[in-house]
């Protein structure tokens, strides 16, 4: 929200000059988003080595979800 009269540019841009400054010290206070432990890390990795890597078909198909495409009724819900 801008600060004093929302007809000027400058009552924006004073709100957000101290974004990035108050979201660096919530993260540092432990608020909301924190750094994922070297365990969490090798859980992923693992992860990621188990699902292996699409084939083409497979990164066609997830291309079309992206874009919010739908395929047709019943293979839809495969």
């Amino acid at each position: 929200m801008p600060t004093g009269n929302p007809g000027y540019k400058v009552s924006y841009i004073t709100s957000l000059m101290p974004f990035a400054q108050l979201a660096l010290h919530q993260i540092q206070e432990g608020r909301w988003l924190k750094a994922p432990t070297f365990t969490t890390f090798q859980y992923i990795g693992a992860a990621i080595d188990e699902m292996s890597s699409p084939t083409d078909e497979q990164i066609a198909l997830i291309r079309l979800r992206l874009e919010d495409r739908k395929m047709s009724y019943p293979d839809r819900f495969e």
